[in-house]
């Protein structure tokens, strides 16, 4: 038996680190499938072959901590509210949010060698988060194709038990956004595996009278605009990072929440490098074009694993213009008939796009929305 207390010889088979002896291109690989920036930033300073190896990863994922605004006491608590005070809602209960969203994705600015001490004081909360925003991190990075950044929560605050989810693909501006509400979600069915169902005491999909007078209407108006200022916001904020990396061919932008995603495609990102972001007067977000939308409502819905939707609401949205330029190359694309909505079926995962199914194959109400 050998001697366990015995040293290995240098040149023995033991010895050797075949983790060495792969090559540049498979341990890319393996760096890839790691894609966090924090565990491949604890790989750069094992040894210099990784030192050099993870700036040329291709598919990174950065997700952010935490969120630090101006105001610490309130950013804690998201805000509620939602059933009332709409202007509170879509304004003030936005520039928190929003604002922090901006530290956080914002590249971190320098500061002047004359600030003064108070003032650094400060500011020495918001410089913390400015200075490990994706932004500065990805710099870092010089091959990256594929980048995913993953926010601590969504921006809309919404009481408990309410769903609320949307997903939108930008270029230079808004190309599409789908919005999926629902004034409850539960999972108290009792059974499961039951089929998914619509049901309504009216066999045409139509709206009921109550809808329009008990404020669901206005409740709906505001999830709109509100998921559509917050992905306006995200969008604005992500110009650094595509100006900096030229490689990137797959961009998404969501949440811990999975209340919203933003996703850009390598033509939407070059679209992007070529024509200037049209900003929204003094806000920090895009201006979003007009609109035309399409809007199904059922008010109770069955899905897959038990799931119960009560005042389901499903939203799709288009530029006006790139609506009306479509009509004319693929006529009825967009005015009726359920294959031509599998794009807005495929925006969520299940059980919501089970939901988005059955909802875009009710009655089909369509909206107009000026620029703003």
């Amino acid at each position: 038996m050998a001697d366990l207390g015995a040293s290995t010889s240098p040149d023995s088979p033991e010895a050797l680190d075949h983790f060495d002896r792969l090559p540049d291109p498979v341990l890319l690989i393996v760096l890839n499938r790691i894609g966090d920036v924090k565990a491949l930033g604890r790989c750069s300073v094992v040894s210099r072959r990784f030192h050099a190896l993870v700036p040329q990863v291709d598919s990174v994922v950065v997700r952010v901590d935490c969120v630090i605004s101006d105001d610490l006491a309130g950013a804690t608590d998201k805000p509620r509210g939602v059933f009332s005070h709409l202007a509170r809602l879509v304004l003030s209960g936005l520039v928190k949010p929003l604002h922090a969203l901006g530290h956080i994705l914002g590249p971190q600015s320098s500061s002047s060698s004359s600030s003064s001490s108070s003032s650094q004081a400060r500011h020495s909360s918001s410089s913390e988060v400015l200075h490990h925003s994706p932004a500065e991190v990805l710099k870092n990075f010089k091959e990256i194709r594929r980048l995913k950044i993953e926010l601590p929560s969504g921006e809309l605050g919404v009481e408990d038990g309410v769903l609320l989810k949307w997903n939108a693909a930008f270029s230079s501006t808004l190309d599409s956004c789908v919005i999926l509400g629902a004034s409850s979600i539960s999972d108290k069915n009792p059974n499961p595996n039951s089929t998914p169902v619509s049901t309504t005491s009216d066999e045409g999909g139509s709206i009921p009278e109550s809808f329009y007078n008990n404020g669901a209407l206005k409740l709906r108006v505001v999830w709109t605009i509100s998921s559509l200022i917050a992905a306006s916001a995200r969008h604005y904020l992500l110009q650094p990072i595509i100006s900096d990396h030229e490689t990137l061919e797959s961009l998404v932008l969501t949440d811990a929440d999975g209340q919203g995603m933003l996703t850009m495609d390598r033509d939407q990102l070059q679209d992007l490098r070529l024509r200037p972001v049209m900003p929204s007067g003094s806000s920090q977000r895009t201006l979003v074009p007009a609109l035309n939308m399409r809007l199904w409502y059922a008010p109770h819905l069955d899905l897959p694993g038990g799931v119960v939707l009560t005042g389901a609401t499903l939203v799709a949205i288009r530029p006006s213009a790139a609506e009306q330029q479509q009509q004319q190359q693929q006529p009825g694309e967009m005015v009726g008939g359920f294959d031509g909505y599998s794009w807005v079926s495929s925006a969520f995962d299940e059980p919501y796009k089970t939901a988005a199914g059955l909802l875009v194959r009710r009655r089909t109400y369509c909206l107009e929305m000026n620029s703003f």
